[in-house]
This record gives C-alpha cells, sequence and structure tokens, in this order.
C-alpha cells in the first residue's frame, strides 16, 4: 500500500458532481500535482484529502491508517492557501508558529522551530515584521513556513502561487521544490498551470469533468497523452483533420503521412508546434518524415521563440522555431516536416 491513498472518492453539491470516483496513489516523499482547468474538482479533491470538505464516499489512508472521517486538525496536513490567509495584525513568527501554539508546544520548543523554518525560506531577520510589510513572494514563504513548522506528514498547495507576477514564480517554483526535496515530504499541489505541473512534480494527475483522465510522469503526460483532452490542455498543439484513403492510409491536405490511423471512424493528427522544421519545398525528406506543403501567413518573432503561421489545402498549422532562426518571408511556399512518431491521432469530436 502507499503512503497516501485516495480511493473511489465522490462529492456532489445538489445535482452536480464536483469530484467523480477520484483514486490516486501516492509514495512517500513524492510530489504530484492536480492539473485542470477551473471547475475540473482538483481543489475539492485536495479539501477532502485535507479534511476540510466531506467525501460522499470513498475513502482516504495515510500511511495504512484511514482518515477519511478524522478532523482537519488531527490529520498532521499543512496546508498553503491561494490566498495565503495570514494573520493581519500578527507578526510573522506568531503567524508561523501559530499552529504549534494551537497544538500546545512549549514556548522555547516554537522559537526554535520557527527561527528554522524561516531560515529554510529564506526570511531569516524578518520575523517582527507584519504581513502588510512584505512582499507578495515573501508571504508566500511565511504561508509555506506556517505549514512546515508543524513538521506535516502531507504538505497541501492550492493555487499557491498564482497571486505572484511570472518572473518571481518561476523562482518559487524552484525554491518549492527544493525544499520538497531536502525534506522528502509528500507533497500534493494543485495548479492550472501546466507549466507548474510539469517542473515541479514527480507525477502529474490531470482531472476532467471530477475524474482523472491520466496519471503519468511530465514526460509521460506531455509526450504521450491518453485522451485528447490531455494532449490539447497539456502544451500546445496542432489538431488537424485528417482522412484515409483507399488503402486506409492516413491522408493530410492531399499528401500521405506514414502514421498509423486510428479505428473507427473521423480522426485528427495532434502535433506539436515545436516539433515541426520548415523546409525549401523541393528539400527531400528521410523515410518516417510526415511532410505537407503551405503558404507562410505570418511570422511573428516573441523573445524566446518564433511562431510561423501555414496555411495549407484544409487549415492551418503554427509552427515554433528556436529565437534566432531566420523568419521565412510571408507568402512563401515552404514544407512542414516532422517525425511521423511525434504525431498523436484521436478521434473527432462531435458536437
Amino acid at each position: 500500500m502507499s503512503y497516501l491513498e485516495l480511493s473511489g472518492l465522490q462529492k456532489r453539491y445538489r445535482d452536480a458532481v464536483a469530484v467523480d470516483d477520484v483514486s490516486l496513489s501516492v509514495e512517500k516523499g513524492e510530489a504530484v500535482a492536480l492539473l485542470g482547468p477551473s471547475g475540473c474538482g482538483k481543489t475539492t479533491t485536495l479539501r477532502m484529502l485535507a479534511g476540510l470538505v466531506d467525501p460522499d464516499r470513498g475513502a482516504i489512508r495515510l500511511d495504512g491508517a484511514e482518515v477519511t472521517r478524522l478532523p482537519a486538525h488531527k490529520r498532521n496536513m499543512g496546508y498553503v492557501f491561494q490566498s495565503y490567509a495570514l494573520f493581519p495584525h500578527l507578526s510573522v513568527a506568531r503567524n508561523v508558529g501559530f499552529g504549534l501554539e494551537e497544538r500546545r508546544v512549549a514556548k522555547a520548543e516554537i522559537a526554535r522551530r520557527v527561527v528554522e523554518a524561516l531560515a529554510m525560506v529564506r526570511l531569516s531577520g524578518l520575523d517582527q515584521r507584519r504581513p502588510r510589510e512584505l512582499s507578495g513572494g515573501q508571504q508566500q514563504r511565511v504561508a509555506l513556513a506556517r505549514s512546515l513548522v508543524i513538521r506535516p506528514s502531507v504538505l497541501l498547495l492550492d493555487e499557491s502561487l498564482s497571486n505572484l507576477d511570472a518572473k518571481l514564480r518561476d523562482t518559487m517554483r524552484h525554491e518549492i521544490r527544493s525544499i520538497q526535496r531536502s525534506l522528502g515530504i509528500t507533497t500534493l499541489f494543485v495548479t492550472h498551470d501546466q507549466v507548474e505541473a510539469l517542473t515541479m512534480c514527480d507525477r502529474i494527475a490531470v482531472m476532467h469533468r471530477g475524474r482523472i483522465a491520466q496519471i503519468g510522469s511530465p514526460e509521460d503526460i506531455y509526450e504521450r497523452p491518453a485522451t485528447r483532452f490531455v494532449a490539447e490542455f497539456v502544451g500546445r498543439a496542432n489538431a488537424l483533420p485528417a482522412t484515409r484513403d483507399a488503402e486506409g492510409r492516413v491522408v493530410l491536405w492531399g499528401e500521405r503521412l506514414p502514421v498509423a490511423a486510428p479505428a473507427g471512424g473521423e480522426f485528427d493528427l495532434f502535433v506539436r508546434p515545436q516539433r515541426i522544421r520548415i523546409l525549401p519545398i523541393s528539400e527531400p525528406v528521410a523515410d518516417g518524415m510526415a511532410r505537407v506543403t503551405g503558404k507562410v501567413l505570418r511570422s511573428v518573432f516573441v523573445g524566446d521563440h518564433v511562431e510561423v503561421l501555414v496555411e495549407g489545402a484544409a487549415g492551418q498549422i503554427q509552427v515554433e522555431l528556436q529565437s534566432g532562426t531566420a523568419l521565412p518571408q510571408e507568402g512563401a511556399e515552404v514544407a512542414l516536416v516532422w517525425r511521423a512518431r511525434d504525431t498523436l491521432p484521436f478521434p473527432r469530436e462531435t458536437a
């Protein structure tokens, strides 16, 4: 049995099912992301795990013991809220030590552990400040220290970086991951940001409509999505309507591709924009490569890469080239080439 087990969790709000039969196993010391769009059930799942919401059905086990109906304060889980939920009238030290005070820990021990926690999140010397005197990143670290100081069995992060600007968010991603690894603490965090999920965790559980659509390593989720939804939600992808010829071969924009077609009816081919190369239309391609031709509509420099939009016989394809690559001329006829194994076929969705 894994260290943390969620088995068949379900939660309804009147006629709406927020979480529908969610099961998840997490090993001790592992970091797992619950990734998905708003309303997919990820935060409700986290709150059931924390004891803030009672499940209608299912079980939660921690280190072999069932905690499904145990009150939140008896689960020994640290919860970092999206809003941080700091007490504005208390100092940083009092905010961090609040959970220890509630647990009747001795004052000397509280002081020692608060100093340790603040040093861990690089806030030493700020213990007497109030939250309003801190930056957003510092407030986020205080909230993290408050959760870590109780030495929780599981750390829960609920969209904890969403209030930070992009640069600070990137810094905090790496800091939190470093702390999590150094402590070996079992961690679950909720996010709708795929970059956070891909960079901060050992595995990702992608949620859709109250269920887990796929669980796997970041590489598995990105390179081998199990469903059309996962392919569309994680990373960027071109969805290209394709057909079969009389011999059952895949045809896209009038070109036969060395790609296996899925069984059944109509289907689309998913191709990541950064996997596509732009070549002169006359240049031959090697075996195992897919190739179509089209006309460049526009090229846009966006800093670390160049976005190129190419129009073909039956649609458009977005291409991402490395920054520094010569921009193809608008109106130029070009060949788009990618490895056939980078093509992901999925059944076409019907309205």
